[in-house]
């Protein structure tokens, strides 16, 4: 069956689902593999539970006509998802980069609903399954989309960049996260950088931070609105205050606005800031994409704020890579508030030099100014042996509830596979 003929089936059909335990009645199920399942196993189970059409790749679990048997369904669903992108054919921004690019697709959400009726990447949706499956949820009532691409190795962004097809794009940074996969620094900027190479070459637009010189240096001949500290961007901004939430100023033509945010952290800098950019970019009013970042609450363990019976925290626990876990510190050690607590988590996929971007980490812990420090991995417990280690999360819990912190301010940040959202019912 080509994509042509398979749309046609989707535009009777205009719900996709990969879980045999979510079928909509009248959707089409695409049996997709991983390690450790083959969806082909299940095709039968979703027919029954109410697809009209499962999507499969192996012959030994074809049924009958409702069962369309193709060479690889990974690939399939993302050719008719770039298929249907090309049939709607709305304004899509494209968002990559090594921190920050959920919290700005937040952001830039809050600031473009203001004005158009869009479409955006749920949650972490943002690999080779995430963002087809976003592509495949357009309607024509949608006036423009913003997609969230992720990437841990070389050439999965242009992968996505090749479905996704954007008309604009923003990197919001580049540095060391998952060099496993990437193989060093500059793996990650030039993967990263695959976003700009597509723009360049469509003769897009790209909206970037002004004041990094990673990014400028790869943006060269593409059409950019800026943005940054310096009153020559298109908008600049600067912190006032972030004790603990963060406050800022920014400024277009001579205009000046002040946002109190619900965001943790002076480093979110960059990322409301390409939240404004955008929407002014759209001819959003000043007002309105204020007010969409003052009222913006992160509830996805990014940068978030909790005040518990004993304890006040920031929880920053979905992800961390070397760049993110220093600017975390920085702002936690620059906050005027008394008893600071640690609770940090190994960061992984680090590679080779994992051991050595932890040491490093533990350098800036002690030329800091942190109360109490409790380090939770094999790597930080490799280098880490001037401060309270720990081999695993469960040790970490169990040690919280024999010594309970309180009243104590408290960041808590790793790798979201350490799992140290857990800290959070003993703190």
């Amino acid at each position: 069956m080509t994509i042509p003929e398979l749309y046609e089936l989707f535009i009777h059909n205009p719900k996709v689902t990969t879980d045999s335990r979510n079928c909509p009645f009248g959707s089409i199920f695409f049996a997709l593999k991983g390690e450790k399942f083959d969806g082909n196993q299940y095709a039968k189970n979703a027919l029954d539970a109410g697809c009209s059409f499962a999507v499969i790749d192996n012959s030994d679990y074809y049924i009958d006509e409702r069962t369309i048997l193709v060479e690889n369904v990974l690939l399939t669903l993302q050719h008719l998802a770039h298929h249907h992108r090309k049939v709607i054919d709305c304004p899509i921004i494209g968002i990559t980069g090594t921190n920050g690019k959920t919290t700005t697709k937040e952001l830039l959400a809050a600031v473009l609903k203001e004005k158009f009726n869009l479409l955006y990447t749920e949650g972490n949706l943002n690999n080779q399954i995430g963002v087809p499956l976003t592509l495949l949820r357009l309607t024509h009532e949608h006036e423009m989309a913003v997609i969230e691409m992720g990437a841990s190795h070389p050439g999965d962004v242009k992968e996505l960049v090749d479905i996704v097809h954007p008309d604009y794009g923003l990197i919001t940074n580049v540095g060391k996260a998952h060099l496993e996969g990437f193989g060093s620094f500059e793996g990650v900027v030039k993967t990263k950088g695959e976003l700009y190479d597509y723009i360049r070459q469509t003769k897009g637009t790209i909206f970037i931070n002004q004041e990094n010189p990673f990014l400028m240096e790869i943006a060269k001949g593409i059409e950019q609105v800026a943005y940054g500290i310096t009153d020559s961007a298109f908008v600049c901004g600067s912190v006032l205050s972030c004790n603990p939430f963060l406050t800022f100023n920014w400024k277009q033509q001579g205009e000046s606005y002040t946002v109190e945010t619900h965001l943790i952290g002076g480093y979110n800098l960059d990322n409301v800031l390409a939240a404004v950019v955008i929407g002014r970019y759209f001819n959003i009013p000043e007002e309105q994409i204020s007010q969409a970042i003052a009222t913006y609450e992160p509830t996805n363990n990014r940068s978030q704020f909790k005040q518990t019976a004993s304890n006040r925290l920031i929880i920053d626990a979905y992800n961390a890579n070397p760049s993110s876990m220093k600017v975390a510190l920085d702002n936690f050690d620059a906050m005027n508030v008394a008893s600071k607590a640690l609770i940090l988590g190994d960061m992984r996929e680090l590679g080779a030099t994992s051991d050595e971007l932890h040491a490093e980490i533990v350098n800036r812990i002690q030329a800091g100014n942190f109360d109490k420090v409790l380090l939770c991995g094999e790597h930080f417990q490799k280098v880490g042996e001037d401060f309270t280690t720990f081999p695993s999360t469960e040790k970490l819990l169990q040690f919280l509830q024999e010594n309970p912190l309180i009243g104590y301010t408290v960041l808590i940040k790793g790798s979201h596979s350490m799992a140290l959202e857990k800290t959070i019912a003993y703190l």
